[in-house]
C-alpha cells in the first residue's frame, strides 16, 4: 500500500475491502441453511490454503471451540502467551465494533491498510477456489496475516461448529471446548448432542483437548469422541479444579487447583484459608461466575500446552489473565446508576446474565434494552431474564436479521412483563436510562450485534454529551 494514501482514500478502499468480502454467502448468517458436508466442507479451504503457501502451519495453533465463552476463553488464552513473551495472533468472531477487531497480533488490530492489502492479494483466488465463503476468505486473511507478522503462537475461535468451520485446517497444539448449549440448532442439530459432536470436530487424532464443565449429555459425546481418536483429554471439574474467591465490581479472584491437591485443598478450606499452602490464585476483570468457568478453563489450556512445549509461566498466567478485556460481556458502561452490556443470545447465556446481575446488584430494579435476531430463541431469553425485569424496552440493531422491536414487544406481553418497542438504539438507551433513574439499573442485550451497537451508541451520547449538545443527558 502507499504509505501517503490520505485517510479518506483508505476509508474507502477499506470499505471496497469490506464490501468484496461481504459479497460472498455467509453460513454463519443464512436462516435455515443445514450446515452439511452436502453444502458445506473443507476442501475449499484446503485448496485455498496450498494457494497462499498453507500459511497456518507456520506457527503452533490453540484451537477454541464452544456455544458460550469461546471468545473469553481465547482472549485470556491470548494475553497470557503475550504476558510470557511470545508474539501472538488472535483471531475471533464476530466483531464488536470495527471488522478488524477479528485479526489481532499482540492485541493489536490489523490495520485497514494492510487488511486492504490482503483482500487484493486473495481476490484473484476467488476465482481459481469457488463457492468461497465470507468467513472462509477472512480465516484465510487472518491466517497470512499471522504468518506474514512471524506470530510465535495463534489462539483461533471457532465461528460457528467445528467440524466443517473454516478454521478447522489447522493441526492444533491443544483444542479447547468451552461451555456447550443450544445455539444454531437449524445449523448445528437440535439435541446438545448432536450440538457437542459438531463441537467436538475439531478435535485432532493424538492431539491434547481440554473441556470446559458440561452437562452430561455434551460430555459423554467428547469423551467419545477423543477416545475414538486417542485424544488426551483433560476435564475442568475432573481433572483440574476451581472457586470464586472474592468479586468486587473491578473483577473478581478465584482458586484453581490439579486433582492431586485436593487434599492439600481440604487443609486450607477448613483453615479458613491460614493453612502454608494455598492454590493458585488467580485475578481476572471479567465478572460472572461464568468468566471464573471461562478462567479455569483457559488455565488448563495453558497447562497442557507447556506439556507440549510452549511455555508460558505461573507467573504469566497471573499477569496476563489480570490484563485481559473482553468488551460486551457484562461491561460496565456506567457504575451509578448502572449501566451494564451483556452480549448474552441464547437461553444459558440469559440465565448466566441473570445469575452475574443478582450476585452484583442484588434487588436493583432492572430496564432491559433489548434486541435480537429472528432466529434465536427469544422466549427462551425472556424466560430467563423477564422475570428479573421491570420494564423491557424493545429495539433494533441494524442486521439484516434483526427481529422487529414490535413482536418483541408482543413477546414480552405474553409473559406478562410491561414493554415498549424504541427505535433507534440511542433513543432506547436514553429512555432506558429516564426509566431507570437514580435507583434502577439498565442493562442492553439479546445478541452482539445490539450491543455493538449500543456501545456505539453509548459513545455517540457521552461524545454529545461531552460538547454540552441539549437532550443528550443520560
Amino acid at each position: 500500500m502507499d504509505n501517503q494514501t490520505h485517510p479518506t482514500d483508505l476509508d474507502a478502499a477499506y470499505q471496497g475491502a469490506l464490501d468484496f468480502l461481504y459479497q460472498f454467502v455467509d453460513y454463519s448468517l443464512t436462516r435455515n441453511l443445514r450446515y452439511s458436508p452436502e453444502k458445506f466442507d473443507l476442501s475449499r479451504m484446503y485448496e485455498l490454503m496450498e494457494l497462499l503457501g498453507n500459511p497456518h502451519r507456520a506457527y503452533p495453533v490453540i484451537h477454541v471451540a464452544g456455544t458460550k465463552g469461546k471468545g473469553s476463553t481465547a482472549a485470556m488464552i491470548a494475553s497470557a502467551c503475550q504476558a510470557a513473551g511470545y508474539r501472538v495472533g488472535f483471531y475471533t468472531s464476530p466483531h464488536l465494533i470495527e471488522y478488524t477487531e477479528r485479526i489481532q497480533v499482540n492485541r493489536q488490530e490489523i490495520s485497514k491498510a494492510e487488511l486492504v492489502h490482503l483482500v487484493d492479494e486473495i481476490r484473484p483466488l476467488t476465482q481459481v477456489v469457488e463457492k468461497l465463503t465470507t468467513f472462509e476468505l477472512t480465516t484465510a486473511i487472518a491466517f497470512l496475516h499471522f504468518a506474514r507478522q512471524k506470530v510465535d503462537v495463534a489462539v483461533v475461535e471457532v465461528g460457528l461448529g467445528g467440524r466443517l468451520d473454516a478454521t478447522n485446517v489447522v493441526s492444533p497444539l491443544v483444542s479447547v471446548i468451552t461451555s456447550l448449549s443450544m445455539d444454531h440448532m437449524a445449523v448445528l442439530g437440535n439435541t446438545l448432542a448432536l450440538i457437542a459432536a459438531e463441537k467436538a470436530g475439531i478435535i485432532k487424532p493424538e492431539r491434547p483437548v481440554v473441556l470446559a464443565p458440561q452437562k452430561d449429555e455434551a460430555r459423554l459425546v467428547v469423551e467419545r469422541i477423543a477416545a475414538e481418536r486417542n485424544s488426551p483429554l483433560t476435564e475442568v471439574g475432573r481433572d483440574l479444579f476451581f472457586a470464586p474467591w472474592s468479586r468486587t465490581l473491578d473483577g473478581q479472584v478465584m482458586l484453581v487447583w490439579g486433582a492431586e491437591e485436593q487434599p492439600l485443598v481440604n487443609e486450607f478450606i477448613e483453615s479458613a484459608g491460614r493453612s502454608a499452602w494455598e492454590p493458585v490464585r488467580l485475578n481476572i476483570p471479567l465478572l460472572g461466575y461464568h468468566q471464573v468457568q471461562n478462567a479455569a478453563t483457559a488455565y488448563a489450556a495453558l497447562q497442557v500446552a507447556n506439556r507440549e512445549g510452549l511455555l508460558v509461566s505461573s507467573q504469566a498466567i497471573r499477569q496476563g489473565f489480570a490484563q485481559t478485556h473482553w468488551g460486551g460481556r457484562f461491561e460496565l458502561l456506567r457504575r451509578n446508576p448502572p449501566i451494564v452490556l451483556d452480549s448474552a443470545h441464547n437461553q444459558d447465556s440469559a440465565l448466566k446474565l441473570r445469575l452475574t446481575i443478582d450476585d452484583y446488584f442484588p434487588g436493583k430494579p432492572v430496564i432491559l434494552v433489548f434486541g435480537a435476531s429472528e432466529d434465536k430463541d427469544v422466549c427462551g431469553m425472556f424466560s430467563e431474564l423477564l422475570p428479573r425485569v421491570r420494564k423491557v424496552i424493545a429495539t433494533q440493531s441494524t442486521h439484516p436479521r434483526a427481529l422487529d422491536p414490535n413482536q418483541l414487544v408482543e413477546m414480552a406481553h405474553r409473559c406478562g412483563c410491561s414493554a415498549m418497542a424504541v427505535v433507534p438504539i440511542e433513543e432506547a438507551l436514553l429512555e432506558a436510562s429516564r426509566l431507570a433513574g437514580t435507583e434502577g439499573m439498565v442493562v442492553v442485550t439479546g445478541s452482539i450485534f445490539v450491543a455493538a451497537a449500543a456501545r456505539a451508541a453509548w459513545d455517540l451520547l457521552m461524545q454529545a454529551q461531552k460538547d454540552g449538545k441539549p437532550g443528550c443527558g443520560v
